[in-house]
């Protein structure tokens, strides 16, 4: 790929141990950019030394991201070795339980919404100072088609509020240079999670809810097929990019004509 549309800027991306996040990481690098890696994961080291070995630049942050804290480490660690942060990229998030909204526990609910929602809110918060300081910024949330889906309703309603966290932020911080996107994505295919989202081992009932999901999100797609990671990465790091720079405060689903 020719194309260096990161040259020089400084991206943080979360969620980069794997799948898109991992997938965002390693192009943002390769079209020149200085990415900050954050997870939770160790896995995130073994991407950072694909960054390297391609000639990329990159660090890593392990941490929380579901606490403020967290997202604040992760932003000043950009500051402290680039002095700057032009992009910010969350991808963290993801459903932790497939089945029906009376079957979750309250505590299920809770755990949904840290994880799908609160990372991005708090690194929205950490990266404004920043971002108004320099009057210039853009920053992608991945949302998700599921805000009209079945057996994740949590997970639902933490994407729902991405959505409106996008649009909100968009209108305030426009006269500050800051650009606010969302990407809605659709079923992906992934390999295997090297950290599964819930380790407990599945029961048939569990299969079953989880068959009815895939069902679901294939059926309300016009292609009839799963997209992959380097279909949402194209459009991730397109409205990431100065190429969109006329859009802010929409919310573009890649679902294969699924529109959430």
């Amino acid at each position: 790929m020719s194309q260096q549309r990161f040259s020089n800027k400084v991206v943080i991306v979360t969620g980069a141990a794997q799948g898109i996040g991992r997938g965002v990481a390693l192009r943002v690098a390769r079209e020149g950019g200085k990415v900050v890696m954050a997870d939770f994961s160790e896995y995130v080291e073994d991407v950072l030394k694909e960054v390297i070995d391609a000639g990329g630049e990159a660090i890593t942050v392990r941490t929380d991201l579901e606490q403020f804290e967290g997202a604040e480490k992760v932003v000043h660690a950009a500051l402290e070795k680039y002095g700057r942060v032009d992009v910010l990229l969350n991808i963290v998030g993801g459903a932790i339980w497939m089945k029906p909204f009376q079957e979750f526990k309250p505590e299920e609910v809770e755990k949904e919404i840290r994880r799908s929602l609160f990372p991005t809110l708090w690194c929205c918060h950490a990266v404004l100072p920043s971002m108004i300081a320099q009057q210039s910024g853009a920053i992608v949330n991945v949302s998700s088609v599921a805000t009209r889906g079945i057996n994740r309703i949590p997970y639902s309603a933490a994407k729902g509020g991405v959505n409106g966290l996008t649009a909100s932020l968009a209108f305030e911080h426009a006269h500050d240079g800051i650009r606010v996107n969302a990407v809605a994505t659709g079923g992906t295919e992934a390999p295997p999670r090297k950290v599964p989202r819930n380790s407990a081992p599945m029961s048939e009932q569990d299969k079953t809810w989880m068959q009815e999901v895939v069902d679901q999100t294939v059926d309300r797609t016009f292609l009839k097929r799963y997209g992959t990671i380097d279909e949402q990465v194209n459009v991730i790091t397109f409205l990431a990019s100065d190429e969109a720079s006329y859009i802010t405060g929409s919310v573009v689903p890649v679902g294969g004509g699924d529109l959430g």
